[in-house]
């Protein structure tokens, strides 16, 4: 049996009414603000990065945080404190996983 993967949720950088978010930034800054959640990310010598957990990334051109489930998981205050980010600003968040970039590569079967 194949293992599932998690969870992940897609903030997105639009309102419900449709409106891009700002500042443009606001992606990095969040994830920024959760790169301490995160293998190696520990010690007075760990170097900034984004943790698995909460990643910036563009689709198409909206600005979009990918949220992991796991995060939940090892700390449960840093994954509502980003829901509730979106939340309380009204971005469309959407409940998906993402594919590999090889499953993408992969041509689909012809007929």
């Amino acid at each position: 049996m194949a293992d599932t993967p998690p969870i992940e949720y897609f903030i997105q950088g639009i309102t419900s009414n449709g409106r891009k978010f700002r500042p443009s930034d606001w992606s990095e800054r969040l994830a920024g603000v959760m790169s301490c959640y995160g293998p190696g990310a520990k010690g007075p010598n760990a170097r900034l990065q984004y943790s698995h957990y909460v990643r910036p990334t563009l689709i198409g051109d909206l600005k979009c945080v990918i949220l992991d489930s796991r995060l939940r998981d090892i700390e449960p205050m840093a994954f509502d404190f980003v829901m509730n980010f979106a939340k309380d600003n009204d971005l469309l968040v959407t409940e998906a996983c993402e594919l590999p970039l090889e499953h993408a590569a992969q041509k689909a079967p012809t007929r």
